[in-house]
């Protein structure tokens, strides 16, 4: 859509343009030429001239209209095309479809590279020597395309489809991709203990301990926006590495900074450096898994998203009792390097147009014919195309998409109670029932709720959505994701005024709030996991790009909720916050309703989504 508004815009100033031109060239061929001097001849006929000017243009922009449009449409049916059959092994394995599917991710059309043109020399330089080229090897490298095959998986493992690896490797692999991220989502919450700590030390306001939360949340927020996309043309694997190492450095940065300027800077960096996995493991996920299992391995990553800020201050406070903040930051670098080798030994790439680049290249090296290529190999984009094309597009998917979108703001308001609960289970527990010690173990009430949802999606919603997809020939069914918000965004709000309400007073036995944070889990996990599936049945492909984009905003919320969490809460109470929290995510309970009912249509008339 973004791209039709500013073909529409360029097209208009041309035209425009080109309109003053003609008249300034038509009325000095007035001047010139032998014609009556009679100003009224002369404005009639450029009044003519212009009245079937403007006719032209007309044509011509709607014409363009009409070609984006058209462009539109084709990108949507060769999205499709990928999913018109259950077994995206067959599909991949047919040639030309790979070089659909880079044509997707890349924005670059590949067809000009395949079919030479008859002079493919003329912007080179001299081969030297006055030698000439050498003649094309082929007029056609089309049958040339390196794919899947059935026989891989014998022959040669290395290169086999994801969705053939075996249970024990496809295992693995999600155990160290959510170890991976289990280590980033509790450096989010890890500071929370080391405040009081550094509020003493450097002599600073509780507030500014607390922007160490903030600025790393913060960091979530941009880190994602180019890690989503660029993973969808380099891989999964390099950047987890690089994303993980990164963020190892800047926790032991922080972990021995000597200033509170190094540990905030690096706060934010770490943040920054350490979020691919938010985006790129959802991604790599739907890289192993098909349509039938999908739901239930973004289940446990949506699991270890939550549980790492969760479990985080139950193990941190006694660290911070028997030591000092410092240890907290070096526990949590020593986990994110050990995260790192995990990787690097354990993950193998899945993204499906990288394998098969590694493929064709050893292919080429064993054969010694360099014709054979894959068609991701093809692109070639340069860093002004990278940007425009593939880094902007979380951005431009957010702001015209109104599924994304809705269902960002409604996952970017779960995430910040997420964060905030870290500054009102304190002040529930600790401030007003006099929790001293072991103040963080009402926590595993969210836990509890947590696991109760979980159990729900693997015995009841998965089954059901199984059903959904084999009704509809193996295909996706995004809108039956849904059915799990349904359910869990009314017990959410209930959640939220029964902990806040119950909490505010300290009459009230500590269980009762405690319950009440159950529903609170409860409701986190089931929000933020049926959405995250929901968009990526619905955007597939683009599925990294849009979990991006919603990292992007999600983040946002989950930095600012601390900030002023605290003050809330002493200004007004917890019950009236929670009532003010409540009318809110009470105001987001239709959203799945109403994308039940019209999400299809939407999706049609999307730019970028699957509607099968």
């Amino acid at each position: 859509m973004a791209q039709s508004e500013e073909t529409a815009t360029i097209n208009s100033n041309v035209i425009d343009t080109t309109t003053n031109n003609n008249v300034v060239n038509a009325q000095e061929s007035l001047k010139s030429e032998d014609i009556p001097s009679s100003s009224a001849n002369s404005e009639e006929i450029i009044q003519e001239f212009q009245t079937e000017n403007a006719a032209n243009n007309n044509t011509t922009a709607n014409e363009d209209q009409t070609d984006t449009q058209s462009n539109i449409s084709k990108f949507k049916k060769e999205q499709n095309e990928f999913y018109e059959s259950d077994d995206l092994v067959k599909v991949e394995s047919r040639p030309g479809t790979n070089k659909t599917l880079s044509k997707i991710l890349t924005g670059e059309d590949l067809d000009e590279k395949l079919n030479p043109t008859s002079e493919p020399y003329h912007d080179l330089p001299k081969m030297g020597g006055d030698r000439d080229y050498p003649p094309l090897l082929f007029e056609d490298r089309k049958p040339y395309e390196v794919t899947f095959d059935e026989e891989d998986a014998e022959n040669f493992p290395q290169f086999e489809h994801p969705h053939k690896w075996s249970h024990k490797k496809k295992f693995i692999s999600v155990v160290v991709l959510c170890l991976d991220i289990m280590g980033v989502t509790m450096g989010s919450s890890n500071f929370a203990a080391c405040v009081t700590q550094i509020c003493e030390e450097f002599h600073v306001a509780q507030v500014v301990g607390i922007l160490g939360i903030t600025l790393y949340v913060l960091g979530f927020a941009f880190g994602p926006v180019v890690y989503g996309p660029l993973s969808e043309l380099y891989g999964r694997r390099n950047l987890l590495i690089i994303s993980s190492f990164g963020f190892t450095l800047f926790q032991f940065a922080v972990a021995t900074g000597e200033n509170l300027q190094t540990i905030m800077i690096c706060r934010f960096f770490a943040g920054c450096v350490g979020a691919a996995p938010l985006a790129v493991i959802p991604a790599a996920m739907s890289d192993m898994f098909d349509n039938y299992t999908r739901g239930k391995v973004i289940a446990v990553f949506s699991l270890t998203v939550f549980l790492g800020p969760i479990l985080t201050p139950v193990y941190t406070s006694y660290i911070t009792q028997h030591t000092t903040w410092r240890w907290v930051q070096y526990v949590s670098g020593i986990y994110a390097g050990l995260c790192t080798i995990l990787v690097i030994f354990f993950y193998e790439e899945s993204h499906h147009p990288i394998i098969l680049c590694k493929k064709a290249k050893y292919m080429r090296e064993k054969s010694g014919n360099w014709g054979i290529y894959a068609a991701h190999e093809l692109q070639s984009l340069d860093i002004g195309a990278i940007v425009t094309k593939t880094i902007s597009r979380p951005l431009r998917m957010l702001t015209k998409e109104p599924i994304l979108l809705l269902m960002t703001v409604y996952n970017s308001f779960v995430y910040g109670i997420l964060y905030l609960l870290l500054e009102a289970y304190p002040y529930v527990f600790e401030l007003k029932r006099g929790f001293l010690v072991n103040g963080e173990l009402p926590y595993i009430g969210l836990i509890i709720g947590m696991a109760f949802f979980s159990a729900t999606m693997v015995f009841w919603l998965e089954p059901r959505y199984i059903e959904a997809v084999k009704k509809n020939s193996g295909k996706p069914c995004p809108e039956e994701r849904l059915v799990g918000m349904m359910i869990s965004g009314p017990i959410f709000t209930i959640g939220i005024f029964w902990f806040m309400w119950s909490g505010n007073y300290a009459s009230v036995p500590w269980i009762v709030p405690t319950i009440g944070g159950s529903f609170i889990g409860f409701g986190l996990i089931g929000i933020f996991l049926t959405s995250f599936n929901y968009l990526i049945d619905a955007y597939l492909l683009l599925a990294a790009s849009a979990i991006a984009g919603n990292t992007f905003l999600r983040s946002g919320f989950g930095a600012v909720f601390p900030l002023f969490a605290g003050y809330m809460f002493k200004g007004i109470g917890v019950n009236w916050s929670g009532l003010l929290l409540g009318l809110f995510s009470a105001v987001l309970i239709p959203v799945p309703f109403l994308f039940f009912k019209y999400g299809k249509w939407l999706r049609q008339k999307s730019a970028y989504a699957f509607d099968l």
